[in-house]
């Protein structure tokens, strides 16, 4: 079975400190997805950028501060994880990592039927995007040692409910 490993919002604004939705969790992560994104690339696993790219003026902002501008530096991908040229990077303007975007054609058009799904934050962009998985017909494993939660407690929570629900297979 062709999988691929995903890698949502490891962005600057998320993982810099002094961010603007500073995820201290991410720096805890960093060097088990470094290591989890470099053994996909001798293997020739698909590793597949999902990145906030938000508008200016985006709605988002009332709810969150504003961060992943767009073209911004806190919207790219932080330097220890960066996409290699070749590499896919997905733009998403909410939440989910399918909604709006071209990923599911991404991953289609490589023939991936199963995706290692990795990043920030567990509880929202990693849960929605795991939903939308599920949904599609993709299997879908969660390494917890490479997600990373804004409070603990609601990333297992979120781990427990992908497992449970979603059929989700959470690598502990």
């Amino acid at each position: 079975m062709k999988k691929a490993l995903l890698v949502i919002d490891m962005l600057n604004d998320f993982v810099l400190p002094g961010a603007p939705l500073e995820v201290p969790e991410t720096r805890r992560i960093l060097p088990a997805l470094k290591e989890r994104i470099e053994r996909a690339r001798a293997e020739g696993v698909p590793v597949v950028y999902v990145c906030d790219a938000h508008a200016p003026d985006d709605p988002e902002f009332s709810t969150w501060p504003a961060h992943a501008v767009r073209g911004s530096k806190g919207a790219q991908v932080v330097s220890d994880l960066a996409p290699r040229q070749g590499e896919a990077v997905v733009e998403k303007s909410t939440l989910l990592g399918f909604y709006g975007t071209s990923l599911e054609e991404v991953l289609r058009s490589r023939k991936v039927e199963e995706l290692v799904i990795t990043g920030c934050v567990t509880n929202i962009c990693v849960y929605f995007s795991s939903i939308e998985a599920v949904v599609r017909g993709f299997r879908v494993r969660v390494p917890a040692d490479s997600v990373a939660s804004l409070e603990e407690e609601e990333g297992n929570h979120a781990l427990g409910q992908m497992e449970k629900v979603l059929g989700v297979s959470v690598e502990r």
